[in-house]
């Protein structure tokens, strides 16, 4: 078992035949912190990868694919606050549009076509799932939603996605991170270019590039930061799109 240090990051094996069944608490060697248990990295938890034939993953050729539904934002009463509300959002397409007029003459050949939204897929436990997705939605992001971890593969496969958020506690039940994670993995290079993979856990703090590298994904997200997930997430896919681009204009791909 590998625990990972929500304060300095650090990598903590754990013999797993020493380990208690039960939760429990260790202290950091570097930091002196105390890590729980359940703070272990989804990505390098590997005793789930060989398990074979999961309710929640087997392929039945009798069975119909039940890929995560899009997720749709709840129309309210006409009322002035909803009027301020659509201004708001006019007001953010047209900033979105001019913010892209401006990419395309600084010369940047790869920029994202106008009007493509970006899918993305939320695996994320139930308190704060509406969250999140609302918060993309509104931010202009084509959102699917899974609720166990059947809906998240089966939309994985089905869709081109340009986005997937993962909880680690995401359908414990079927060990949903696991699955997901090596959903992820087995992609090939190309594809997973065209993937931003991103964590989101209590457990670290958010924009930690350390972190990320650890746990295999492109970015970290703290769960008490959702109300900014739209921006810190717009903020890392520029930088991952700049990291690109060059390679990106040779192959005449767009930006994520």
């Amino acid at each position: 078992m590998i625990i990972i240090c929500p304060q300095c990051s650090t990598r903590l094996q754990v013999d797993d035949a020493k380990a208690p069944t039960r939760p429990f608490v260790i202290r950091c060697p570097k930091c002196n912190s105390s890590v729980d248990s359940e703070s272990q990295s989804p990505a390098l938890e590997q005793s789930a990868l060989a398990v074979g034939n999961s309710p929640a993953t087997a392929n039945s050729k009798f069975d119909l694919p039940t890929p995560a539904p899009l997720f749709q934002i709840e129309e309210k009463e006409p009322s002035t606050t909803n009027s301020l509300s659509a201004t708001d959002r006019l007001a953010e397409l047209l900033t979105a549009l001019v913010s892209q007029q401006t990419v395309k003459a600084q010369g940047s050949a790869s920029a994202r076509p106008l009007g493509d939204a970006r899918k993305a897929l939320v695996c994320v436990a139930g308190q704060d799932r509406e969250a999140v997705a609302r918060g993309l939605a509104e931010n202009g992001y084509q959102v699917f939603v899974a609720q166990d971890t059947r809906q998240a593969i089966d939309r994985m496969r089905e869709n081109q996605l340009d986005v997937v958020l993962l909880d680690p506690k995401f359908d414990q039940a079927e060990q949903g991170a696991v699955y997901i994670t090596r959903e992820v993995n087995i992609l090939r290079p190309a594809q997973r270019r065209r993937l931003f993979f991103v964590l989101l856990t209590p457990a670290l703090r958010s924009m930690d590039a350390h972190a990320a590298f650890l746990n295999n994904v492109n970015a970290v997200l703290n769960l008490k930061d959702v109300a900014e997930l739209p921006q810190l997430m717009e903020r890392r896919i520029r930088e991952y799109n700049e990291l690109y681009k060059e390679f990106n204009t040779v192959l005449g791909m767009p930006a994520l």
